[in-house]
């Protein structure tokens, strides 16, 4: 079956910048990853296609050595990477690498260092995972602790991690010698690369382990106890280390990031460390003034509203808000009131009102300054 050109496997053109490619295989690698597509062989199969056209392209000497020479330029075989034979776990903890080391700027397969390569099989720290946790303002302001349940991949119990069969064991890879890389020449070229066979471990199995078929990791779900700090913001990731994907030829585990994400409150809205909340207040408390409580996150708080207060007034309750992680002090809460109109008046009602309003403008910009100053205006504007 002819392979599919890799420009036309990302989706892009073939003058594509470099940060243009390496998004476009982000994305669909994310899409087709076979732990979002476990009973997909179709996904499977385009996760590995999306992998070899990214290694082609995201190297400047491969990219060159393809856009002249076409697919003969790259594979002396026509096999492809990752499609000749082996287990394919190489090709999974690559592709983490890539995604998870730009998410959390370091830590996928190979950013905290690759071994080997040349010398023997590649070591790589396993790739950095991601849980996502939503939780409200007041557990975000107090502070708990909580359990998670998330997926993971653990060494395999019979085979302890090498993949192979209990009574066998893997063997030296015959293409590369156990280094893991070959390197091939097409024209003016020189070029190494992972080894088809072996994705870079150095060995194959020749006998694989039938419990977690060879990859030396089976998939579970385990329990961990997170501890949310009091005063955490949205956004803000809490580091779990060594919970995240098993390293891969004794490389090291990578670590989990539990990122918060706030749900939007009924009352509060959070500005770092201080809160605001609309207050709706009756006309006759704005107009007289008096005591009202205000909500916090710790009961109520009582405050004077002075005689006269307009809508939108805003009024500051110290020390009301949220301490955050790195606050001396909590911050403020900040009241704006709102003078709310009444409404569904009855007659006897409204006649008053009228009775009121007379009697207010008999005393003039003495009881609506406002209205004095703003009439006052437009008079000099039309003159």
């Amino acid at each position: 079956m002819a392979k599919r050109d890799y420009y036309e496997v990302l989706g892009v053109a073939k003058n594509a910048a470099d940060d243009e490619i390496k998004k476009a295989y982000r994305k669909l690698a994310m899409k087709y990853h076979p732990d979002r597509n476990p009973d997909s062989k179709d996904a499977e199969e385009k996760f590995k296609e999306v992998k070899e056209a990214y290694e082609m392209l995201s190297e400047p000497e491969k990219r060159a050595a393809y856009d002249q020479y076409g697919h003969a330029g790259v594979d002396p075989n026509m096999g492809g990477f990752g499609g000749a034979g082996g287990q394919g776990f190489g090709g999974f903890a690559d592709a983490f690498g890539d995604i998870f080391g730009d998410i959390f700027g370091q830590g996928g397969p190979g950013g905290a260092g690759a071994r080997g390569g040349r010398g023997g099989p590649q070591v790589y720290r396993g790739a950095d995972l991601r849980y996502n946790m939503e939780i409200t303002l007041e557990q975000a302001a107090n502070g708990f602790d909580t359990q998670i349940r998330v997926p993971s991949w653990d060494e395999c119990e019979i085979c302890h991690g090498n993949g192979a069969k209990p009574g066998t064991k893997p063997e030296t890879c015959p293409t590369c010698n156990g280094s893991g890389a070959v390197r091939m020449s097409q024209g003016f070229f020189s070029i190494q690369q992972t080894c088809p066979k072996c994705h870079g471990t150095g060995s194959y199995l020749p006998d694989p382990c039938t419990n977690c078929h060879g990859s030396g990791k089976i998939k579970k779900t385990k329990t961990l106890e997170i501890k949310i700090p009091a005063g955490i913001e949205d956004g803000m990731r809490i580091r779990s280390g060594g919970n995240g994907e098993p390293g891969v030829n004794g490389g090291p585990a990578g670590d989990l990031y539990v990122e918060i994400h706030i749900k939007a409150h009924n009352v509060f809205e959070r500005d770092g460390d201080d809160l605001h909340c609309q207050m709706p207040i009756s006309f006759a408390t704005a107009a007289l003034g008096g005591d009202i409580d205000a909500p916090t996150l710790h009961g109520k708080a009582t405050f004077e509203v002075p005689e006269g207060t307009q809508t939108g007034k805003t009024f500051r309750l110290r020390g009301k808000g949220i301490k955050g992680l790195r606050a001396s002090y909590p911050g403020d809460l900040y009241v704006h009131v709102q003078v709310e109109t009444p409404v569904k008046l009855d007659d006897k009602q409204k006649q008053m009102l009228r009775d009121f309003d007379t009697a207010l403008k008999a005393g003039g910009a003495r009881h609506s300054p406002q209205t004095k100053g703003w009439f006052d205006r437009v008079k000099q504007f039309f003159e």
